[in-house]
């Protein structure tokens, strides 16, 4: 995602914010209400007429039922599209709980390496992560296959 220009940036935003407010099925009246935002204020948010605070936006997101920070990381890392792509998915909690819990885990982990670690190695970690995360999915998969398979061949014998 390139630097994008003010009325780019707040359409983008505007997008998602909204985007959010409606699959979350609630009143926008109860959602301005515990985002401690105006409705009208709320409204001109979503249409992109106005720009949300930081707060504003997170507590919107909170509102709407989604993972606040971690849809404002994807729509600041990867774009507004990927964001909104994201929305009320398993992989946008997954997202917000792996982000909050990396720079933590890293330096417990790296201890005084975490200071070698260089820019470059990003994307080829990122990649690494996910083929690690897929891995680990189909591990699970063969594993709850073969309970299955344990379990039907349990319930046959004494059926």
């Amino acid at each position: 995602m390139g630097v994008l220009g003010e009325s780019q940036t707040r359409r983008a935003l505007a997008h998602l914010l909204h985007t959010a407010v409606e699959l979350s099925g609630r009143n926008r009246c109860d959602i301005a209400r515990e985002a401690d935002l105006h409705k009208d204020a709320l409204r001109r948010t979503l249409c992109g007429e106005r720009s949300p605070s930081l707060g504003e936006a997170l507590r919107i997101l909170a509102s709407s039922g989604m993972a606040p920070h971690a849809h404002l990381l994807l729509f600041l890392g990867a774009g507004g599209d990927q964001a909104t792509r994201w929305l009320q998915t398993d992989i946008a909690r997954f997202f917000e709980e792996l982000v909050g819990e990396l720079p933590s885990a890293l330096e417990r982990v790296l201890g005084n390496q975490v200071h070698d670690v260089k820019p470059r190695w990003a994307k080829g970690t990122a990649h690494r992560v996910a083929r690690l995360l897929a891995d680990h999915i189909d591990e699970l998969e063969r594993k709850d296959a073969l309970l299955g398979e344990a379990s039907a061949s349990f319930g046959g014998r004494h059926g």
